[in-house]
């Protein structure tokens, strides 16, 4: 499902070019779940951020399925997020206009793939049934992502990208919202990246991998 091989990102800084990621291989396989772990500034959010197709490498290739990104022209890129890969991300990034119902759709209705039965399933195992017709300021944080993930798997795509989706919660609500993640994922059948500082999360997935220095130092035991 997803194969990056030699990636390098780097930035402008003020003592000159900062290398962020510095020749990244790694795979994940349809249906698999992966876990990115790693201190601050070790990459983590760029990686997820080239294979979202927010960002663009330096060199090195990202293939998700049949689509080589890096070959990919703006109007494709823009194409495959829509389409292909959706972002679950720390701090919600819920449409505070839209209602949960509106939010909960809003990808999937982009994509053409609005489907009504998939939509009422996934409300009701979220619990978010009660909860449609309010607007995100009125939810909790535990509430918000669980509509952020819902948005997510809405669209049913094959790959699910995940930027530390529970660090805004408490330890009790993290759990319940990586479960009902893990479940999800599995029921639809979409593989999934996440990365998080947590190796209790972590720990959950199929696979762990640490990321140090812009490199992939192997598994995490």
């Amino acid at each position: 499902m997803l194969e990056i091989t030699g990636l390098r990102k780097s930035y402008s800084g003020p003592q000159g070019r900062l290398q962020i990621l510095d020749g990244i291989d790694l795979q994940l396989q349809r249906g698999q779940t992966l876990a990115l772990m790693g201190e601050s500034g070790s990459g983590k959010s760029t990686l997820l951020h080239l294979v979202a197709a927010l960002d663009q490498a330096d060199s090195g290739e990202i293939r998700v399925g049949e689509q080589r990104l890096d070959a990919l022209n703006e109007a494709a890129r823009a194409a495959y997020r829509r389409d292909s890969v959706a972002v679950i991300f720390q701090q919600f990034n819920l449409i505070p206009s839209l209602t949960v119902a509106d939010n909960l759709a809003f990808q999937a209705r982009l994509a053409g793939r609005l489907d009504a039965e998939w939509q009422a399933s996934l409300t009701a195992e979220l619990g978010l049934e009660a909860l449609l017709q309010r607007y995100p300021e009125q939810l909790s944080g535990g509430q918000q992502q669980r509509v952020a993930v819902g948005r997510a798997l809405a669209l049913r795509p094959p790959l699910i990208l995940a930027d530390e989706p529970t660090g805004n919660l408490d330890e009790r609500t993290a759990d319940e919202v990586m479960a009902l993640l893990l479940a999800l994922v599995d029921k639809v059948g979409s593989s999934l990246l996440m990365v998080t500082h947590s190796s209790r999360l972590a720990s959950r997935l199929d696979q762990q991998i640490l990321l140090s220095n812009g490199r992939v130092q192997g598994a995490v035991r």
